[in-house]
């Protein structure tokens, strides 16, 4: 379907690399998927500015450029000369005219598989990830032989999903629609970019990208996980892969970095998630008795209660700031939040959705809006589990009316503010650390080892399945 675009009117801002002068530009961008996007940005809440951007010291490598930008005006006037930048009268020291800036923006998301074929050895990568199933360290050494049992048990009732969606998953296609569109963006606010795709569990993989970004020769870092809540097993699962690769790499280590952590407190993301909601909303014949769904991917509970994981804290604040702009235009409708995806035996956060929807039905809801709120682009979670699983439990559970407002997408105004994000987030960028995220630190690999425990762990893991309880415990993640 076609993509509403926007225009968005960008003011004079100059640095070190590149200028905006004094005039308007205005672009837009469009993109298509199973579902049409909606119009939607993501700007700091006035009360938190760079409150989620984080830069991770490691050296005392001097900021190569002069950006400074004024809080009550993220895009403010900067002027530069030689050696010297004079922001609002003031004068800060550069070294503009030693390095040209190359910038660079780093997109995070999860994956999926291309096609059939790739949905066993991407779920895989997936459950082989420690931040995923968080072993003991005692039985550490299990984690990949585990990932192999479950992946492949696992694979068919997923391949049946894929299918359903066409085959494979569309996030690849949108993620690098994205991609394009901040460039343009960038470019349309004078900021030569580039901006590159890390996936975590299938291509293109975020080492892969890293590679490139050194290739390219880029100067300061931006990234951005396209999550708008932080999670461990989301961006700090990410973070973590990056902060091996620069810990590893002489000249990564020294790169400036700036990591966009969380923006699901920004005032433009909650306004259009507002007016996701209340469009439609309008679609039903009575939307003042529509119940709101929001329906977030869960975590296991051990994430928050034992780890620290802020995810479920900045959900349910997330959900406030969407139902209070609702209420301030004057809709005021029931709302409730719930989780989905959970997988295996341990406790996710609940409630869990499709035991929400059951009671919703069973007490005489008749209307319901489902609205994703920790996603950014369609996949198997929204086409699949959304819109065909739980649409269906809804009805058999006697809700007559439903409705899904679609995932974020990459309309103009979302990517216009990702735009803004970035710019904000290049003056705090630093060499990054890599011992300051609450994901597991991996450890160095000796070969000889790494295939003794991996040939131990398969022969114990086959030993394993022949058991009656564990057969039991694994079909838990099917």
């Amino acid at each position: 379907m076609d993509v509403k675009s926007s225009s968005a009117l960008l003011s004079n801002t100059n640095f070190s690399g590149f200028t905006l002068r004094n005039s308007d530009h205005a672009f837009s961008t469009s993109c298509s998927y199973p579902r049409s996007p909606m119009a939607v940005s993501c700007q700091l809440s006035k009360n938190s500015h760079h409150e989620n951007v984080t830069s991770l010291p490691l050296s005392n490598t001097l900021t190569n450029h002069c950006l400074t930008f004024d809080k009550r005006n993220p895009l403010g006037k900067t002027f530069c000369s030689a050696g010297v930048c004079t922001y609002d009268g003031v004068a800060v020291e550069s070294h503009s005219g030693i390095v040209e800036e190359k910038v660079g923006v780093l997109l995070l998301n999860l994956g999926g598989p291309d096609k059939l074929d790739d949905v066993q050895p991407f779920l895989y990568n997936l459950f082989a990830d420690p931040d995923i199933i968080r072993l003991p360290r005692l039985f550490r050494f299990l984690q990949r032989p585990l990932a192999q049992l479950i992946s492949v048990l696992r694979a068919p009732k997923s391949k049946e999903g894929y299918a359903a969606i066409g085959g494979g998953s569309p996030l690849r296609k949108i993620t690098d629609e994205q991609a394009n569109a901040l460039k343009m963006a960038l470019e349309a606010m004078k900021v030569s970019a580039n901006v590159y795709v890390g996936m975590r569990y299938w291509y293109p993989f975020t080492e892969e990208a890293i590679q490139q970004i050194k290739r390219d020769r880029i100067t300061r870092l931006v990234v951005l996980p396209l999550y708008p809540q932080y999670s461990i097993s989301t961006t700090g699962s990410s973070i973590r892969v990056l902060q091996s690769l620069f810990r590893k790499d002489a000249h990564l280590s020294k790169l400036p970095v700036a990591v966009i952590k969380s923006w699901y407190q920004r005032e433009g993301y909650v306004n259009s998630m507002a007016d996701l909601i209340a469009k439609e909303l309008e679609t039903f014949s009575e939307p003042s008795e529509v119940m709101i769904f929001f329906s977030a991917h869960g975590v296991p509970v051990s994430y928050v209660e034992n780890s620290g994981d802020p995810y479920k804290d900045q959900m349910e604040e997330c959900i406030f700031l969407i139902m209070q702009e609702l209420k301030a235009r004057g809709i005021e409708n029931k709302h409730t939040l719930a989780y989905q995806s959970r997988v295996g035996p341990v406790q996710w956060l609940k409630p869990y959705t499709d035991e929400v929807l059951v009671e919703l039905g069973q007490s005489g809801v008749k209307s319901l809006l489902a609205v994703p709120v920790s996603f950014v682009s369609e996949h198997i979670e929204t086409l699949e589990e959304i819109d065909m699983e739980y649409k269906e439990l809804a009805l058999e559970s006697g809700i007559k009316n439903w409705g899904r407002v679609p995932a974020l997408g990459c309309t103009s105004s979302f990517i216009t503010d990702l735009a803004e994000a970035v710019v904000e987030a290049l003056p705090s960028a630093t060499a990054m650390s890599a011992s300051s995220d609450t994901s597991i630190v991996e450890e160095d690999h000796d070969p000889i080892r790494d295939f003794v425990k991996l040939l131990f762990g398969s022969v114990l893991a086959f030993l394993l399945l022949l058991s009656p309880k564990m057969i039991s415990a694994v079909k838990n993640y099917l």
